[in-house]
């Protein structure tokens, strides 16, 4: 087929899995496109628009943020759906309104016979009339009943790797994440698991650099590294013999782990864990997918040399996505099997370029039989009873510690008429937060989600599978609001999210770097960020059941409120708001904070979360010297 351009800047080819034509040179370039996994289509001729996708062209704000009438149109929705309730009258009128526009747009085409003025019209009034879409490529060819019987031949495979293992498997997992969030939550919930026999974990050496000149005065080894790491978590003495720690590297190939090592692992390995990734949801386009794409991909091409060794013990690929490969679906479901190209597109490089690893993950389990599971959780925040976080302070962390250092920094401000202004100007600032009051956010706690983890290795059954690691008990906005008066004292006015990125923060940044507060602002230019695209009307609905109905999950999720008001005063007693920043000293209050919180709960007979703000201060202040953070008792 030779198709013939219909413009000078596409080239259009019938709308089936053909892949592009790129020129050698720019093999780099196509090697980290979004062309790779997605076709754009012309919804004109309905054939493949063969020009390479800008990244920058799948998210939200590509689509929105620049027209002045679509931002007005959504903060008024979202107005009067607060206003009525009656979401589905609002979504119609504003289809209602969106036809007539496009209506308008024609006549004013027809009249002028311009196309031009007629696509000027439609812009200007903010009419929603694509001419293309996007979707997902197919990862095979093969029939739908044809990967069904692939599945369930792995799925099989699994089963009979691990019963070999007998009644007691005593399973051998290497993990890759180690050091962050969540790798820390497994190494902590490794410990009581007695069918895990060893834990190899693949880091990097770290350099230690002077906080003043930034040179290197020393070089951390892997091993050190995780001798470190072990005691910040309380595993010592024979209970640390169950972990080893390996260099290696996500971005090199086969993990960067060496020849020597690597013979070792294939005799050994059961199972690999990967949840390495970049979860900054402000990076740009190629770290993200470096981090989160060709990282995913090496480590399925290094679980797949260990399935295909001669003397394997392979029995499964876990892979960590998140529950937002769905993207932006305006209330409707995000099913836990299907992979669909959002309408509504995506937040950031995060979302797309973990969606982008989830294909890849599908295309190694249809086309190269790699047995592998899917866990994707939602927004991780703290352990649910106690909202340790192993010192973390993105992504929930951020809002929360923003708004308890503002307060304190206001506090410290109001002695004269100057100083009273500035601090009214800083609460006022930093006390905004950006979500509608009606939006609903999916946190799930960290211990669920490696409860969930753990579970899926000891699950023939997962294997195929994509499985949410979600809530059904969704935190409005507006109660977020409410705990955050109640625990921190602090007073939030919650700002349209689009209005908050494109007008309300440069001036916040603005007033904050004239007052000096470089890094509030910053901080608060992280919450546009972070939080824009998550505190909208309209999130989408994740859907959750397998964890419950295939990994044997306890049907009662956590409550979130609860584990939203333990984040707040965890973040308030033992981080300090983000000031404290030696993992050392976190892990010591951590530890303190725990057994405090028991002795509470001892004495009360009350969960901690249960009791009011400031019965738990006193509460606390009987078990805890609040200034050295050391237990009385």
């Amino acid at each position: 087929m030779n198709p013939e351009p219909e413009s000078k800047e596409a080239v259009e080819t019938e709308a089936t899995d053909f892949v592009p034509r790129v020129d050698p040179n720019e093999e780099l370039i196509w090697e980290s496109s979004p062309s790779r996994y997605i076709a754009k289509i012309s919804l004109v001729t309905g054939k493949e628009i063969l020009r390479p996708i800008d990244p920058e062209d799948l998210l939200v704000h590509a689509h929105r943020d620049n027209n002045p009438v679509e931002l007005t149109a959504q903060f008024l929705a979202s107005r009067l759906i607060q206003l009525t309730g009656d979401e589905d009258t609002v979504r119609a009128r504003l289809r209602a309104i969106n036809s007539l526009g496009l209506k308008v747009a024609s006549v004013l085409g027809g009249v002028t016979g311009s196309r031009t003025i007629e696509r000027s019209a439609k812009k200007l009034m903010g009419v929603v009339e694509r001419e293309v879409f996007y979707k997902f490529r197919e990862p095979s060819h093969l029939s739908e009943r044809e990967v069904k019987l692939r599945i369930d031949k792995l799925k099989k495979q699994a089963a009979a790797a691990l019963k070999a293992r007998g009644r007691n498997p005593r399973l051998r997992v290497l993990l890759t994440g180690a050091t962050g969030f969540l790798g820390k939550e497994i190494l902590r919930q490794t410990v009581e698991e007695r069918r895990i026999e060893e834990v190899i974990s693949v880091i990097r050496p770290e350099k230690i650099r002077d906080p003043k000149t930034k040179e290197v005065i020393k070089v951390l080894s892997p091993q050190e590294r995780g001798r470190l790491l072990l005691e910040r978590l309380g595993i010592t003495g024979a209970r640390a013999r169950k972990y080893r720690f390996i260099n290696g590297d996500i971005e090199k190939e086969k993990l960067g782990i060496s020849p020597e090592e690597l013979a070792t692992l294939q005799k050994s390995v059961t199972h690999l864990i990967h949840c390495a990734a970049s979860v900054s949801f402000d990076d740009t386009y190629e770290n993200s997918y470096r981090a989160n794409v060709a990282g995913s991909r090496n480590a399925l091409d290094f679980s797949l040399l260990l399935q295909q060794s001669r003397e394997s013990r392979f029995v499964a690929h876990c892979a960590i996505e998140t529950s937002y490969i769905h993207g932006r679906k305006k209330r409707t479901i995000a099913q836990e099997g299907a992979l669909v190209f959002p309408r509504n597109f995506y937040n950031n490089f995060y979302e797309l370029t973990k969606a982008m690893a989830s294909f890849e993950t599908d295309r190694y389990m249809i086309e190269r039989g790699l047995r592998v599971t899917q866990l994707l959780p939602s927004i991780v925040i703290g352990h649910s009873r106690t909202g340790n976080n192993y010192g973390d302070t993105k992504v929930v962390n951020a809002p929360v510690n923003a708004f308890g250092r503002a307060k304190e920094m206001a506090g410290q401000l109001s002695g004269d008429l100057l100083g009273r202004g500035k601090s009214t100007l800083i609460s006022y600032v930093a006390g905004t937060f950006p979500s509608d009051r009606s939006a609903e956010l999916n946190i799930v706690p960290v211990d669920r989600v490696v409860e969930g983890i753990l579970a899926a290795l000891f699950v023939p059954d997962a294997i195929g599978e994509r499985i949410h690691l979600a809530t059904d008990n969704r935190i409005r906005s507006e109660e977020i609001g409410q705990i955050v008066r109640e625990e921190l004292g602090v007073e939030v006015r919650m700002s349209d999210p689009t209005l908050f990125r494109n007008v309300t923060l440069p001036v916040a940044k603005a007033v904050l770097v004239k007052f000096n507060e470089p890094k509030l602002a910053n901080v608060i230019d992280k919450l546009g960020t972070v939080f824009g695209g998550y505190s909208e009307w309209g999130q989408p609905i994740h859907e959750v059941g397998n964890d419950v109905r295939i990994l044997g999950l306890p049907i009662r999720r956590p409550d979130t409120r609860a584990a939203f008001r333990m984040l707040c005063r965890h973040n308030k007693y033992v981080q300090e708001f983000g000031k404290l920043r030696d993992l050392d000293e976190i892990a010591r209050r951590e530890l303190a904070w725990e057994k405090a919180l028991l002795s509470i709960e001892h004495k009360t007979g009350r969960q901690a979360a249960s009791i009011d703000a400031q019965e738990f201060k006193r509460l606390l202040a009987s078990e805890l010297d609040l200034r050295t953070f050391k237990l009385k008792s």
